[in-house]
This record gives structure tokens, sequence and C-alpha cells, in this order.
């Protein structure tokens, strides 16, 4: 039997051989017959950029999951779990959400892989540069324009798309202990605990990623 393998949060980096997920509204459009879709792209309710991205899921398969709510799995049936640069667009309770959700479709002894923004690696860079502006720009905290009404229309149908948390290796490794999984620890690029990760690649944004792993 082939492993089940599932990459949360997959934008447009879906891995082949791998069940590929996102909660943008894009992927939800993308299930919408060609008239609606051309329909909002002319009335401006779509942008060129989702346009394009509504178009790329519906060509690799990409399925809709709101994984702090539930990931459409079965109880124990997934070898896998992979999620790069998504945790930290999460608040601590959808975060506790997705960790929950991860470790009930993990088999026992089941890994899950994630990748984050390092936090260390920005403030140690800071404290070398001392750049401030550009270390805002890389924790990108700050909140989007909500002064238009098209503004707030954005926020409420795209969603809070900044960062809401930030981790370095250490605090991610508690945060999965915290969650019940068990041998949590950083991973150099390239190196997983992942029995068979087939065309995932395990280097994605290495210059600036941190990787932990842990079991089920």
């Amino acid at each position: 039997m082939s492993p089940l393998r599932l990459n949360i949060g997959c934008g447009m980096t879906v891995t082949h051989g791998w069940h590929n997920y996102d909660n943008s509204l894009s992927v939800r459009l993308a299930g919408l017959p060609a008239v609606l879709r051309t329909g909002l792209t002319t009335a401006r309710l779509i942008s060129h950029e989702q346009a394009g991205f509504i178009a790329f899921c519906r060509t690799h398969d990409v399925r809709y999951c709101n994984a702090a709510r539930r990931i459409p799995h079965a109880d124990t049936s997934v070898d896998a779990v992979y999620s790069s640069h998504m945790l930290e667009h999460l608040s601590r309770a959808d975060a506790a959400g997705f960790l929950g959700e991860a470790s009930r479709v993990l088999r026992p002894g089941g890994v899950i892989r994630i990748a984050v923004p390092d936090l260390k690696l920005a403030v140690d860079t800071y404290l070398a540069d001392g750049d401030a502006d550009k270390l805002m720009e890389y924790l990108l905290v700050s909140a989007p324009p909500i002064d238009t009404a098209a503004q707030k229309l954005k926020l409420l149908a795209m969603g809070y798309r900044h960062h809401q948390w930030m981790y370095d290796g250490a605090s991610l490794c508690k945060l999965l202990a915290e969650h019940g999984f068990k041998d949590a620890a950083t991973q150099p690029p390239g190196v997983t605990m992942i029995g068979d990760p087939g065309a995932l690649d395990l280097h994605e944004r290495s210059d600036v990623s941190v990787y932990v792993e842990a079991r089920k």
C-alpha cells in the first residue's frame, strides 16, 4: 500500500504523490463553473494574481482544507504530515487546532514535519546589522489596512494573511511536545525522519527556514 502523505498549506508548492491542501479562498473558487469565475474576474472581484492561482489549483488538484478545524482524513490513517510556512500565519489557538488534527490523523509513529521562518535567524541578523526596518519586514507582523470598504471586504474574504506568531527551533519543538508529539527535534535541510518522503522538497526555503520534526 502506498503511504498516505499530506502537504498542508501548500500554496503553489505542491508535492507529487502527496495530497496537497490549502485554505485559500482561491481553492474554493477553483470549483466554481468557468462562467462564474469569468464574471468575478470581469467585475474585478478577483485579481489577475488570484485568477492565476485558481487556474493552478484546478490543474494541480489542490484541495481545500481548514486544517485548524478539520483535516479530511480518518483517525490514524496518515503516514506523514508536512507544512511549510503556514504555522506562523495561525493564531496560537488555531495552531493548537492544527496540531491536534495532525495528531488525530497520523498513525502511531507517523511523522510531522514543519518548516517556518526562523526567528533566531532574524534576530541574529538584526543584532549583526542593526537594521530594524529589515527585521520588521521579515517578521511580517504589521496588520493589513482596513480603511476602505474594499479592504474590509478583502479581509473578510481572504482572512488575515500576515504572521501571527513566530518560532525558532526550540520553541517549535516545545510546542509539538506540548501537543503530545514525541522526539521533537530540528533537522538540517535535506534530512528527515519520514520513511518515504517521495518528491518532498527537503530544502524548501532553506535560506530562511528552520525545520522541526516529531513522531505521533
